[in-house]
């Protein structure tokens, strides 16, 4: 299937790894220009190189987008995109009293104000524009609600009413908002943190994925799965899908 997108141009935060990453190769050999932002400007140079190597289109922006006008100078630093995914920020777990205020605010700054910065930024430009996407990768915590996640579950659940609020109105101004939650996804990351937990509690890294045996099918979702969905959902192909959040767990939510 053509996506149509070909020649488009697509900012990614949190894009130096994870579902990140994973997007900007999709897009890219989809035949978009890709613009990745991230914190770490190393890492941000790596996966330059790595989709410069495959053919790719490609310039970086190391960005904290947690800082005050950063986002704003973001948007005055490149052309206007034609699709934005809001990708960057990891909320830590624990409960209301593990998590004490100034851990929450920064979590948020981060994820929760950096999507509604963006958006703000963004909209505004794409619009004036002609039109575009704004897409977020939030989270399954938003849906499956975790005590144990507090800080994590109230911010995405604040970010799937944000998403389908401001794309409940968007096609009228040519633009589209919606979004993604994904539930636990095979990052490095988290292969990482599960191979030192099987480590630590098994004395094994190599049985980590024994910590999966809950989840749909035994394991997570692989990177490519969620970008592959973010990737269509971007396109002229869901040109009608505006507003949503898709939940995109192996049916985990609703078991």
């Amino acid at each position: 299937m053509d996506l149509g997108l070909e020649g488009k141009s697509v900012l990614i935060t949190g894009a130096s790894k994870g579902i990140g990453l994973g997007c900007a190769k999709v897009f890219a050999a989809e035949g978009c220009g890709v613009h990745l932002v991230a914190r770490d400007g190393e890492r941000l140079e790596q996966a330059r190189d790595e989709l410069v190597s495959a053919g790719a289109t490609c310039t970086i922006h190391p960005v904290d987008l947690s800082a005050p006008g950063a986002v704003e100078a973001l948007g005055g630093a490149l052309p206007v995109p034609d699709i934005v995914v809001n990708n960057a920020g990891a909320i830590p777990g624990g409960d209301l009293q593990a998590i004490d205020e100034a851990t929450w605010r920064a979590a948020w700054d981060l994820k929760v104000f950096g999507y509604i910065n963006m958006t703000r930024t963004f909209y505004a430009l794409m619009k004036e524009k002609g039109g575009g996407v704004i897409f977020n990768v939030i989270g399954l915590a938003g849906v499956k609600l975790d005590p144990k996640y507090i800080a994590g579950t109230a911010g995405n659940a604040s970010l799937n009413a944000f998403t389908k609020a401001m794309g409940s109105n968007a096609l009228a101004d040519g633009m589209r908002v919606l979004g993604v939650n994904p539930g636990l996804v095979a990052t490095d990351r988290l292969v990482t943190l599960l191979k030192t937990k099987a480590a630590d509690e098994k004395g094994d890294a190599d049985r980590w994925q024994d910590f999966l045996a809950g989840q749909p099918l035994g394991r997570a979702a692989t990177v490519e799965e969620i970008a592959d969905v973010v990737t269509f959902l971007c396109s002229p192909r869901a040109g009608w899908a505006t507003g949503i959040v898709v939940d995109l767990d192996g049916g985990q939510t609703y078991r």
